[in-house]
């Protein structure tokens, strides 16, 4: 079985070599040359065909190489003669795998170990490949077999790893636990345990049956040793032994951690919620879900007694003091935290004391309000004071301030603190807009006053005071929300463009430009920022969703692709390679990190963004190929016509969604990707976007799940009425030879019914809406927010009637069916009024462009194709010769004929005046428009009381620039702020818009194009 020394796979080592070498190298047709060679000289080496096939699928012929390594598969299972080592099979393992045939390596490995049982190396390769297929029972089998052969500890854990996979992640009951730890007592009684995370393993099958008191003897006895760091065993027996009830010991065990550890926060809560006989925090949710561990914002106490519960509290108080006397310096915080969450629990018990934990919290600023986790330090706290208390406590920071540290760069971080704070308490969305323009202009003052104290620091480091032009920006947008001057929203451009020119590295700005750029509709300047963050690898799920959503509805579609292909090509090889990281774990014996792997990749594979990007990515793909049916059919055979997505949908409502986002990093005018603020009247001084923030995010899963199934639908309603248009012209099916499925029609039916479900809707009275909204009974807010959904709807619908006729809407002109006619006077109605409604304003390009970016790319498109399908039946067959005379003049004025030139005339006109409105927009002057912006912050007040307007936090950093010296700012800023120009900024908004424009014109020309081709054919 085993290779001889000096051979690889049966060939001598010296001829194998310089392949290897040469594939190392990347010089690939070398390597196929060599290849060829060897093989001449071993023709019946599975060795040798698999390194050909290795080399054929690095070159990227992957049939080839597919039919080379089956040949290599024939030879091991026919040619018994024939060495069947390791190394061959590991190589056809690899070009399966990268060839996504694992089953075939799968098969390759069971072969041999069928025919050599007792090998070692072949059975761990076979034990791979089910970890690659998460075939978790096989792993299991496989590991025993091992175990059995040679009694080593490593595969008696990958047993009973398999094991925990399936309870966590598969179908397997948690009584497979006692056979895990059957095992693992046998194991023990004769041959003890030798490793750590043997040890955290056999912790955790106990812990997951609950039985706490058998994990703690096994801690505390013998094999508690193996954990050779101390804190780190005291851990885990203060976990235990919460989770047995026995919180008196649990508190000490706790204790000992904090006098070793006293900056570690998790086990000072612990320790509060043991003292407090609190096990909310240990529930058995949070061992299933390792990678997003439940957080326990509630605590339950109220069994104690007040006596009882005070008594505690003060035992933790007098500790924490103790902690801050050893600690002895102003770098740990978790001492100084303690007596802020001793006052929140009180609060949350209802014996709380406002002015105490006001106290507190000054307490705490006075000590570590420089820092910039101040704010979030303390969020969790202020979130128990009524809002009163909140304002007194900010006014208390605000009067403090003259007593504020005089170290320059603390005083700054003091300073930020509170502008943190009162972001955090809602209290600037209180203040009258004269107060707010102050702030704002104080955040730009500061800036500029503190810009000299990071002069010497490198441009990869963090400025001093740079979140100042973040919140100053936050400042300016709630002015522009509040009293609709574009000219502050412009302003907030501005700073965030000369932060960056003073420091590039500062992501914070970039992704308040991604969103303030989107919102004035200059989706390419909101690429260019994203693309500058250089989002890779897992940040691909987590950031995306600042750019994602935006792109979707612009014209950009290359950029789009170009997102969609980056994102989903992570996603794909991360789930197809994640086994190998499970693989790595269990050979480098780090057990603890198998569980997490595979739940982590489970994670994934159900991410709400990530089923969303699939979707959009096909339907991305029919629209690109709208405009030539031939092609289009192309796209959606190798979308299997559709079929899988509605069954996909299915599914998904069947299974949890994850939501991998980073949403805290969003702008507080969009906290969510389908809500923005700024597309809102003004809720007045008492509303605060945070308020409802939580209750948002909670709403959106939800509304992703609608969105999925709504989306779904497409690509397949999309191929049946192609085929219900065709089939409509029943005087052509036998002419152009089509086959039609009357179940087609039937199948369009039940697909109609469910996507009028989804809007709100029977499939009736969705059907009335639309009849409605054609003739002008219903109101344009008929529709809602769903406009395009329900245009879509009305295209599908026609299609469907087309061959169904069960509507019978023909009305009194009967030339032309009724059905065509709605679907032509809805696009006609709301498309017109859209672009007809957009004011001279440029950030109505933001608000309203995209939603006529939509009825264009999708219902106006959907409906396009359906002309075509019907332009293309009643066109002969090429073999066949066109009708001549009354035959011809009668279907060229067949009422179906009649309707489909109608709608081709109708898509023109609105085409055409699309094309008209976008023509003016690009020709604008661009120094007109340039002009435009910047007079936005020019304006200056009359009166005193009246607000200064727009530009003077601009203008504040304008004399930074004007008055800048390589002295105080130092040469790198100095140089940095000579080239920037306002205007340049300007330029590039209105070159921005005038891009998306242009895409946009060039969008419309081509269906122009196609249908002005079509009106000849008819």
């Amino acid at each position: 079985m085993a290779s001889k020394f000096g051979m690889a796979g049966g060939i001598p080592e010296r001829r194998v070599r310089p392949i290897w070498d040469a594939i190392d190298s990347r010089q690939f047709k070398n390597a196929l040359k060599l290849s060829a060679s060897l093989l001449t000289k071993f023709r019946n080496s599975p060795y040798a065909l698999a390194l050909k096939a290795l080399i054929l699928e690095r070159m990227g012929k992957s049939d080839e190489a597919l039919s080379v390594c089956l040949s290599a598969k024939e030879l091991l299972f026919t040619n018994d003669s024939v060495l069947m080592d390791e190394l061959t099979l590991s190589t056809i393992q690899i070009v399966f795998q990268r060839l996504d045939h694992l089953d075939l390596a799968t098969s390759c490995y069971e072969h041999a170990c069928g025919k050599f049982p007792n090998n070692l190396e072949v059975m761990m390769g076979l034990f791979n490949c089910y970890v690659r297929e998460y075939s978790f029972v096989k792993q299991q089998q496989t590991a025993i077999k091992m175990y059995k052969i040679v009694g080593e500890e490593r595969f008696l854990l990958w047993a009973v790893c398999s094991i925990q996979l399936q309870v966590f992640c598969g179908n397997g009951g948690e009584k497979l636990l006692l056979l895990a730890e059957g095992l693992l007592k046998k194991h023990i009684a004769s041959h003890s345990l030798h490793e750590p995370e043997a040890l955290i393993v056999y912790i955790s099958v106990l812990e997951q049956q609950a039985k706490y008191g058998d994990a703690l003897e096994i801690i505390s006895g013998k094999l508690g040793s193996l954990l050779a760091i101390e804190v780190d065993r005291l851990r885990v027996q203060g976990r235990l032994l919460a989770r047995a009830g026995d919180y008196v010991t649990a508190a000490d065990v706790y204790q000992k951690v904090l006098e070793s550890c006293p900056d570690d926060w998790e086990s000072f809560l612990h320790y509060l919620d043991c003292l407090l006989e609190d096990g909310s925090c240990w529930c058995n949710e949070s061992l299933n879900d390792s990678v997003h561990p439940p957080k326990n914002e509630q605590c339950n106490s109220s069994h104690l007694t007040d006596e009882v519960f005070i008594s505690r509290l003060s035992n933790a108080s007098a500790f924490a003091h103790k902690l801050q006397a050893e600690a002895g310096n102003d770098f740990i915080r978790c001492p100084y935290l303690a007596n802020l969450e001793i006052e929140r629990r009180k609060h949350l018990q209802g014996r709380g004391d406002d002015d105490k934990l006001i106290e507190a919290l000054m307490q705490y600023f006075l000590r570590f309000g420089h820092l910039a986790c101040f704010a979030s330090d303390i969020e969790g706290f202020l979130q128990v004071l009524p809002l009163v208390k909140k304002e007194i406590f900010l006014e208390k920071l605000i009067k403090n301030c003259d007593s504020l540290s005089a170290v320059p760069t603390k005083f700054l971080g003091q300073s930020i603190s509170i502008f943190k704070i009162e972001e955090l308490i809602g209290s600037m969305f209180k203040i009258p807009v004269v107060e707010l323009e102050g702030s704002a202009i104080r955040m730009g003052q500061m800036y500029c006053k503190n810009l000299p104290l990071s002069k010497d620091l490198d441009q990869q480091e963090s400025m001093h005071g740079e979140e100042l032009l973040s919140m100053a920006c936050n400042v300016l947008v709630q002015l522009f929300w509040r009293t609709r001057e574009l000219g502050y929203l412009l302003e907030a451009i501005m700073i965030l463009e000369l932060g960056l020119i003073i420091r590039r590295y500062v992501w914070q700005y970039k992704i308040l430009l991604v969103h303030l750029y989107s919102y004035l509709g200059a989706y390419s300047l909101s690429y260019e920022w994203y693309k500058s963050l250089e989002v890779k690898n897992i940040l691909l799920e987590s950031v995306s969703h600042h750019i994602l959503p935006q792109m979707l509805v612009s014209p950009l579609w290359v950029d789009l692709n170009d997102v969609l292909k980056d994102y989903l090509k992570f996603m794909d090889d991360h789930l197809k390679e994640s086994a190998d990281l499970t693989s790595v774990a269990y050979h480098h014996r780090n057990y603890s990190k198998v569980v997490e792997f595979v739940q982590f990749k489970e994670r994934l594979q159900h991410s709400s963004q990530y089923l969303m990007a699939r979707l959009e990515a096909s339907i991305l793909q029919l629209k690109l190929n709208a405009n030539n049916i031939e092609e289009e059919e192309g796209i959606l055979e190798s979308l299997k016509c559709g079929v899988h997505f509605p069954e996909f949908s299915s599914e998904v409502g069947s299974k949890s969604l994850t939501f991998n986002e980073d949403m805290v990093s969003r702008p507080w005018w969009t906290p969510i990707p389908d809500k923005n603020y700024l597309l809102e009247p003004f809720k007045g001084v008492s509303f605060c976007p945070r308020e409802n923030l939580h209750q948002q995010r909670k709403g959106r899963e939800a509304n992703v799940r609608t969105a999925i199934e709504k989306r779904s639908l497409v690509p397949r309603m999309i191929y049946l009425s192609i085929q219900c248009a065709s089939a409509s012209l029943k005087e052509n099916i036998e002419a152009n030879g089509s086959m039609y499925d009357p179940k087609m029609s039937s199948e369009l039916r039940l697909l109609l019914e469910r996507y009028a479900k989804i809007l709100g809707f029977p499939f009736n009275d969705a059907m009335e809406i639309v009849v409605g909204a054609s003739s002008g009974q219903q109101s344009p807010e008929a529709f809602n927010s769903d406009t395009v959904d329900w245009l879509n709807f009305a295209v599908f619908l026609n299609a469907w009637n087309l061959s169904s006729h069960e509507l019978g809407l023909t009305g009194e002109d009967r030339s032309r069916p009724g059905t065509w006619h709605i679907v032509n006077s809805l696009l006609e109605r709301y498309i017109l009024e859209k672009f007809r409604s957009m004011g001279p304003d440029i950030s109505s390009l933001g608000c309203d462009l995209p939603t006529l970016v939509q009825l264009v790319a999708e219902p106006l498109a959907w409906h396009g194709l359906i002309i075509q399908s019907c332009v293309r039946s009643t066109l002969p067959s090429g073999k066949r010769k066109k009708k001549s005379g009354a035959g011809a003049a009668d279907q060229s004025n067949s009422p179906i004929s009649n309707a489909v030139r109608h709608s081709i005339q109708s898509l023109c006109t609105i085409v055409e005046e699309i094309m008209k409105w976008l023509r003016v927009q690009i020709k604008k002057p661009e120094d007109e428009n340039v002009e435009i912006i910047l007079s936005s912050f020019q304006r200056k007040a009359e009166t005193e009381t009246e607000t200064k307007g727009p530009g003077q936090v601009f203008q504040v950093l304008q004399d930074l620039t004007s008055s800048a010296s390589d002295i105080e700012l130092g040469d790198r800023i100095c140089q940095a702020l000579k080239p920037w120009s306002h205007i340049d900024v300007a330029r590039k908004l209105v070159t921005g818009q005038r891009k998306v424009l242009s895409e946009f014109l060039h969008i419309c020309d081509s269906k122009f194009r196609l249908l002005q081709s079509l009106k000849q054919q008819i």
